[in-house]
């Protein structure tokens, strides 16, 4: 049995298929249609039929994406692949197919992959962070993945950012989920580059921005090391609550290589413990974890790991 996994973003729809030893026998990506719910799931489905159709072993089938499932309807929701919001793809496409389907959250896919056979294989408790576009988060606990009744789990990046002042961080920082100073607005990519120009009046990117900093440019190495103190502060919150095994690190910004010289320096005065015996790591696989985790969805259900809300 092999296991196709499905990654659903705003511009491309990405598909892996991975025998048992995790080994890649096909790969195949395809813009993602938008128009309508309908389109999307046509679409989809032609797919995935064109790829049954090219195999001659059965799969599995797992699907991440950009949003969560709440638990109790099976609705999809935050989702900024919008027509996805409010309907229920996991029975509608399990119909269509005639095979179950395993949904996710992205964030939680590239922990899940990072977990089983990544960067975090061998650890107790992974937290899996991606630093990109935006700033989401995972958690797997000995090769499960945690849920809740919120489907909210690893969502660190919609924490207020801990000790913010003016003077230390600058102006309020407004984030689209309508709340203020939101972790994701310093340490993302994105809010990285944005408050950097904002301040300087440029128009720089955050590679340029980082670049600068590495060349040794004073007020790009000042912004770089804020950078990495408001990330501290940020995983020593997560530490302190959940104290991961490792925390391995994905998102554009995992490729800065002096991330992982400089973050466990800064995390120790925050952290409420003498040392920090944390892992800090970089993905693996890169852009391939949440299409990876999304083909292992389904070994996890199949062992009986799913997470739902108990009920009376």
């Amino acid at each position: 049995m092999f296991h196709l996994g499905l990654d659903i973003g705003g511009t491309k729809m990405e598909a892996v298929l991975l025998d048992k030893n995790g080994d890649i026998r096909f790969r195949e990506r395809r813009p993602t249609y938008k128009a309508d719910y309908r389109g999307f799931i046509h679409h989809l489905v032609a797919m995935i039929e064109h790829i049954r159709a090219e195999q001659t072993t059965d799969f599995t089938l797992g699907i991440g994406l950009p949003g969560a499932i709440d638990p109790e309807t099976g609705l999809i929701k935050n989702c900024n692949c919008q027509v996805l919001n409010g309907e229920n793809l996991e029975k509608d496409l399990a119909l269509s197919l005639d095979q179950p389907v395993f949904l996710a959250n992205d964030a939680d896919c590239f922990t899940l992959s990072e977990a089983i056979d990544g960067a975090g294989k061998g650890y107790g408790t992974v937290f899996g962070v991606i630093v990109g576009t935006g700033c989401g988060g995972g958690v797997v606990v000995n090769g499960q993945l945690l849920s809740g009744p919120n489907a909210i789990a690893g969502e660190w990046g919609h924490n207020p950012l801990p000790g913010w002042t003016v003077e230390r961080d600058g102006p309020v920082q407004h984030c689209y989920c309508l709340h203020q100073n939101c972790i994701e607005s310093f340490i993302s990519g994105t809010g990285f580059s944005r408050r950097f120009n904002a301040k300087q009046g440029t128009q720089l990117s955050t590679e340029s921005i980082i670049a600068a900093a590495q060349a040794g440019e004073s007020l790009a190495a000042a912004h770089y090391q804020h950078f990495i103190d408001a990330f501290a502060r940020s995983l020593a919150g997560v530490i302190n609550t959940l104290d991961p095994h490792a925390i391995v690190i994905g998102g554009g910004l995992s490729n800065v290589v002096s991330l992982y010289r400089d973050l466990p320096i800064a995390i120790k005065k925050y952290i409420f413990s003498p040392s920090c015996r944390t892992v800090i790591v970089k993905a693996k696989f890169g852009d391939a974890s949440g299409v990876r985790g999304a083909a292992w969805l389904p070994t996890l259900h199949s062992h009986g790991m799913r997470n739902r809300p108990m009920t009376a």
